[in-house]
């Protein structure tokens, strides 16, 4: 059995998409079925198609990774939300609930 630390729910223009989920093997990011049979579903991003198998890997996913800010907006959130600058999901859990673009990522328990 994994154990996550850390879940979000991800949102494409405002509608829940899927789950990113921080394990102790890594990441886990699953559409949700109701989302993939719903009318015109658009994939998260081009590196994560959708499909009903969950993608896994060791390290945040490229894709999430890149809607974290960068430089001196970075520094800005580090220093107000006094988190680690190497604790992405972190960071993405702080910082996109309201990104630029269709995907939103909030924190488990937090309303949309």
């Amino acid at each position: 059995m994994r154990g996550v630390f850390r879940k979000a729910a991800v949102y494409v223009q405002d509608i829940k998409a899927g789950t990113l989920e921080e394990t102790d093997e890594g990441y886990i990011y699953t559409y949700d079925t109701d989302y993939i049979c719903g009318d015109n579903p658009v994939a998260v991003s081009l590196t994560l198609p959708i499909r009903e198998e969950s993608y896994r890997s060791p390290s945040l996913f490229p894709f999430f990774d890149g809607l974290i800010p960068e430089g001196w907006l970075l520094n800005v959130i580090v220093h107000n939300w006094k988190t680690d600058i190497n604790d992405r999901f972190g960071l993405l859990l702080i910082s996109c609930r309201d990104c630029i673009g269709d995907v939103s990522i909030i924190p488990e328990g937090v309303a949309k």
